[in-house]
């Protein structure tokens, strides 16, 4: 249960930021480079998704709740969810964000402290400017879905 948190997380920040388009195509139906591109494709969101797991394990405001975590295959997920949710070639076949949280009482300041953990990661990638307001933009629509349930 405690994966699936940071996974949503993640998957939230991704996931209606981006116009999905097909695999390999790398660009958005307006011509543009997709965000997948954008962010450098999946050898750039794996780097970014290893250090934003350093970045919860040292966090003691919400490390705790990844204790029992299968970290190998949680990288894994957040990779391919990210992936997917940009418009990348991988799949994402996990569950809606609200089911996932049902149960889990996540707090807002849980999820302030994934956002920041996530933002410092994508600082220390130096993740330009509009594309992190995608990511963190849309984590911010999704916190509904996510906090209190």
């Amino acid at each position: 249960m405690t994966k699936v948190l940071l996974c949503a997380v993640v998957l939230a920040a991704c996931a209606s930021s981006a116009s999905q388009s097909p695999a390999g195509a790398g660009t958005t139906p307006s011509g543009t480079a997709s965000l997948y591109d954008r962010l450098g494709g999946k050898p750039a969101i794996t780097a970014v998704v290893d250090d934003f797991i350093g970045n919860v394990a040292a966090d003691k405001r919400i490390n705790d709740k990844f204790a029992k975590t299968d970290i190998p295959h949680l990288k894994m997920e957040l990779v391919d969810q990210i992936c997917a949710a940009t418009g990348g070639p991988c799949k994402y076949t996990g569950r809606d964000m609200r089911d996932v949280h049902s149960g889990m009482n996540v707090t807002d300041a849980q999820f302030d402290a994934l956002v920041g953990d996530l933002k410092a990661s994508l600082d220390k990638f130096k993740v330009g400017d509009r594309e992190q307001g995608e990511l963190l933009g849309a984590l911010g629509k999704m916190r509904g879905d996510i906090v209190g349930h």
